[in-house]
């Protein structure tokens, strides 16, 4: 990161006679995030490299100067954040992948989650999915895969897709966003993605589908987020007794298991989240 500060013009408030004025502080804050924001970037970047990358894609992508690349890269390193292998290629350090992995596994939300999840998948032959709402996107936080042998999806833990486009997505915007005004707000002036041909991107369309899984405890995905897979999704009140902190969805092959099936066993599912799927009432 950059530390070095020039100070031009006259003396500021609070300086002893002869000594170098006294930086605003507002000065020195602007810079040191400006230097953070670079380190995280950087470190964000790495998070898109599992086999590493080279300090000229990192420059171009992030749009720094080499020099100052470099030297966010040489901070993570000393911080255990960051490698480099024997390419010369940097990567995410194993200090990084350890704090990460406790912090998953000592989420008290993941914890009392995984046990649910692994029925889902065993009873369903499906994905199991645990998410959160993160703005216009879902977070999912665990997955449970089917037995060996079956088809799996390609969602991963700490991976992304636009909440309006997803069961778990709908079912947390849901409780969000309770009007018409509200939906629109949330949109605001960029359109919303059309990952299928069936996504809902209007306000209109959105308010109306959340009004009906309040309703009925449980929102759907008919092949709105990936052709050829549909999802049922419930909430979750792992860490609050009031409002849901996630949700779980059975994710399903379409031609293996079709949404009313899905739709048929809401009681099962239900059922198997015990007081996790009940709000305090």
């Amino acid at each position: 990161m950059d530390n070095t500060q020039t100070f031009d013009g006259p003396k500021a408030p609070g300086s002893k006679k002869g000594e170098p004025p006294t930086p605003r502080s507002t000065d020195l804050d602007s810079k040191r995030l400006v230097g953070s924001d670079r380190v995280l970037a950087v470190l964000r970047e790495l998070a898109r490299h599992p086999d590493g990358a080279g300090l000229e894609e990192l420059t171009r992508v992030i749009a720094s100067p080499k020099p100052t690349v470099h030297r966010a890269l040489q901070s993570l390193r000393r911080a255990g954040l960051a490698d480099q292998d024997a390419r010369g290629h940097y990567l995410l350090g194993d200090e990084f992948l350890r704090m990460a992995f406790a912090h998953h596994e000592a989420r008290p939300e993941h914890v009392r989650v995984r046990p649910v999840l692994d029925a889902l998948a065993e009873r369903f032959n499906e994905t199991a999915h645990y998410a959160v709402l993160d703005g216009h996107e879902v977070v999912y936080r665990a997955k449970v895969d089917p037995p060996t042998g079956a088809v799996r999806l390609t969602s991963t833990v700490g991976g992304r897709n636009p909440a309006h486009a997803t069961g778990v997505g709908k079912l947390l915007l849901a409780y969000e966003l309770r009007s018409l005004a509200d939906v629109e707000a949330w949109i605001g002036d960029d359109p919303l993605e059309q990952r299928t041909p069936w996504t809902r991107c209007t306000a209109a369309a959105l308010h109306r589908e959340f009004q009906t899984t309040r309703e009925r405890g449980y929102a759907l995905d008919d092949e709105e987020n990936e052709p050829g897979v549909n999802c049922l999704a419930l909430p979750v009140y792992a860490t609050s007794a009031t409002v849901p902190s996630g949700a779980v969805s059975i994710s399903a092959l379409t031609y293996r298991t079709p949404l009313n099936a899905l739709v048929g066993s809401y009681d099962e599912v239900r059922g198997l989240l015990g007081p996790l799927g009940e709000p305090l009432r």
